[in-house]
């Protein structure tokens, strides 16, 4: 049984362990070597515990928790970010351990996620993937659109990165509810990668 749940701040460690293995495995190939091997835990578990204690109103931190308190993946989100796209929200970060895909733990963090949003009064949401990324397919498979593409320099590189929206969190959910009980619709999908 796994748990759903917004972080807390005694998460900030395993959630910064899960941050760096991730990335490495991920990215391996996307970013340069030196970003993945410079990443560290203890820095990583820094900002996660400043981003979980801020969490009152609109961002969040989600994780997911198996019953003996191991982190199996996270995500956060926020107001959106100025890019000049229409969409009030923004999915930040949504990982889940590589060990752990195709078990439907994405799926869960990204309605918790959309959910938190939703009752905080934002109808839309968007994020951002690297285009190499495999978990973009994920992403279309639970209703996000294609949104936008750019190339963006991070990290002493250029990346080409492309936007994923829902642009109707209400109808998601609703759609998502009538799904559960036997109805038809829903933007169903599996894991995927995320």
């Amino acid at each position: 049984m796994v748990e759903i749940r917004q972080a807390r701040i005694g998460d900030a460690g395993p959630v910064a362990e899960l941050h760096v293995a991730t990335w490495r495995a991920v990215y391996a190939g996307m970013l340069p070597d030196h970003v993945l091997l410079g990443l560290s835990s203890a820095a990583e578990r820094s900002y996660w515990r400043r981003a979980i204690g801020s969490g009152a109103g609109l961002c969040s931190v989600h994780v997911a928790a198996a019953q003996d308190g191991e982190i199996l993946g996270y995500g956060s989100a926020g107001p959106a970010r100025p890019n000049g796209l229409p969409f009030e929200a923004e999915i930040y970060t949504l990982y889940v351990a590589p060990d752990h895909h195709e078990r439907g733990l994405g799926r869960r963090l990204l309605h918790a996620m959309f959910d938190h949003l939703r009752d905080h009064g934002r109808d839309s949401a968007m994020l951002w993937v690297l285009a190499a990324n495999p978990a973009r397919f994920f992403y279309g498979a639970m209703g996000g659109t294609l949104a936008a593409r750019r190339r963006e320099r991070h990290f002493g590189a250029e990346l080409d990165e492309e936007a994923y929206g829902w642009g109707d969190l209400n109808g998601l959910a609703g759609a998502r509810e009538k799904a559960r009980h036997g109805g038809a619709g829903g933007p169903g999908g599996p894991g995927g990668n995320a």
